[in-house]
């Protein structure tokens, strides 16, 4: 891997109301990085993943169901997901950036 450096903020596209962007900062061994726009998401998708996963909100703010609990993220906001545990976002702001660490 090449040192060089980027700014996380580069090249952000906006994604359509109700949808998000993902872009893969990292991907090392067991871990990656990802930052995510979220568009005023409303219910969505239902992830039950087999890895770690923690979360930060940068700006705006979610609300997340993980398990059978919701969950306020506002602006440097952060939470930890254990593997194997159903979680949702309920809904983000119009522009809620997002970095998700996937821990393998």
């Amino acid at each position: 891997m090449k040192n060089r450096v980027r700014n996380i903020f580069e090249d952000i596209n906006s994604p359509k109301r109700g949808k998000e962007l993902f872009k893969t900062l990292l991907s090392h061994k067991n871990v990656k990085i990802e930052f995510i726009h979220s568009n005023s998401i409303e219910n969505g998708v239902l992830y039950d993943q087999d890895h770690d996963e923690w979360v930060a909100v940068l700006t705006g703010s979610a609300v997340l169901e993980i398990g059978d609990v919701r969950h306020t993220l506002n602006e440097g906001d952060f939470i930890f997901i254990k593997a194997n545990t159903p979680h949702r976002v309920i809904s983000t702001d119009e522009k809620t950036l997002w970095l998700a660490v996937h821990i393998f």
